[in-house]
């Protein structure tokens, strides 16, 4: 009879412990992951820098028409769109040669002139009220002198004005030139030959040129 008590016992205790343990791996897995899902615990600042694929900003293209319009308002401008600022210097070096000649041609020029009319009215009209304000280095020339000192200043100031619109031109054109080089294919596409050759018609010998251009492949679209 005490053999079946114990029987009986152990098998009580045995239920209590399985449902124990039972209660236990209900309760881890109720506080696992499968029911309380991880949440993102990186910043929302982060997160909204995250920028699709589609929004990568492009390279813009070099447009050789910015550099002429820049360049014909404003002298060296349009060399400094095209990042040849070496340039910039030479430029206004050109430009201030004619300037300079316009400058001292046209100083001159007025003095001469000034001087042949005050001498012109003091022998012809016997006015010599502006004799005395000719230059110092005027006073001894004669009428004739000054006359062809005075057309020769104004022949050499009107020449200076060609040469510095000359100069401004050719600055444009370089602007200009060289932005359309910006985008000359110096890739492998590009190939040249020489060889030489035997010319039937001289009957002598010769050379022979050969430009290949090469088609660029083209990569295909990939479409999503």
């Amino acid at each position: 009879m005490k053999v079946y008590r114990y029987v009986i016992w152990l098998m009580v205790c045995c239920g209590s412990l399985h449902s124990l343990s039972a209660q236990t791996d209900k309760e881890l897995l109720m506080k696992s992951s499968l029911f309380h899902p991880v949440k993102d615990t990186a910043p929302a600042q982060q997160q909204r820098q995250v920028k699709p694929k589609d929004s990568i900003p492009k390279v813009k293209k070099h447009d050789p028409r910015i550099a002429t319009r820049r360049s014909a308002l404003i002298p060296g401008w349009g060399q400094a769109y095209n990042r040849e600022y070496w340039k910039i210097p030479i430029v206004y070096g050109v430009l201030a040669i004619p300037a300079g000649l316009y400058l001292y041609n046209n100083g001159w020029y007025k003095k001469t002139k000034f001087a042949y009319e005050a001498m012109y009215k003091a022998h012809y009209n016997k006015d010599s009220t502006d004799l005395p304000l000719i230059d110092s280095q005027l006073k001894n020339l004669s009428e004739s002198s000054l006359q062809s000192y005075r057309n020769s200043f104004r022949r050499d100031r009107d020449y200076s004005i060609l040469w510095f619109i000359i100069a401004w031109g050719l600055q444009v054109a370089d602007a200009t030139v060289f932005g359309h080089l910006k985008q000359f294919d110096v890739s492998n596409d590009l190939s040249m030959d020489i060889t030489p050759r035997f010319d039937p018609l001289t009957r002598g010998p010769g050379l022979s040129l050969t430009l290949n251009l090469k088609n660029p492949v083209r990569k295909q679209a990939v479409t999503r």
